[in-house]
C-alpha cells in the first residue's frame, strides 16, 4: 500500500510540473509579429503589372500584402531580391528581410493571379527597397 502511495504522489508531482513548464512557454501567437512594410505604392487592376518602393532598416524584416482588390487565388516569386530574403508566407502576404549590416537597394517582384471586381489576371508587382 505505501508503495502505491508514493507512486501516486509521485505521478501527481510529475504532472504538476508539465503543467508548471508548459504554462510559462510563450505561445506562438505571443511571438513578436512581423510588422507591415512602409510601402509606396499604386496598385494597377489584375493583369496589369505594378512598382513601387518599401524603407526599412538593415536586417529588418517587414510583411508585404498584395493589395489589389478582389481575390487572390496563387502568387510566387518572380525575381529574388539580391540583398536580402524573399519568403511567401500564404497566397496574398509575403515577408521581405533586409541583409544585415547591409545599406543601399535591393529590387525583387513578386508574381500574383487573382480576380476583381473588374478584372482578372496575373500581375508582376515589382518592388525597390531602400535599405537604411
Amino acid at each position: 500500500m505505501r508503495t502505491s502511495i508514493v507512486t501516486t504522489r509521485l505521478s501527481g508531482l510529475a504532472a504538476l510540473a508539465l503543467i508548471l513548464a508548459a504554462s510559462s512557454v510563450t505561445p506562438a501567437s505571443a511571438a513578436q509579429a512581423v510588422p507591415e512594410c512602409s510601402m509606396s505604392v499604386t496598385l494597377a487592376d489584375w493583369g496589369e503589372n505594378s512598382t513601387g518602393d518599401i524603407d526599412l532598416a538593415a536586417g529588418e524584416s517587414c510583411q508585404i500584402p498584395i493589395g489589389i482588390r478582389g481575390t487572390v487565388t496563387d502568387s510566387s516569386i518572380s525575381q529574388k531580391p539580391t540583398y536580402g530574403k524573399l519568403k511567401k508566407i500564404n497566397a496574398s502576404t509575403f515577408e521581405y528581410r533586409a541583409k544585415a549590416k547591409y545599406k543601399g537597394n535591393d529590387t525583387f517582384a513578386i508574381k500574383a493571379t487573382g480576380q476583381g471586381p473588374k478584372a482578372s489576371g496575373t500581375s508582376v508587382i515589382t518592388l525597390h527597397a531602400t535599405i537604411k
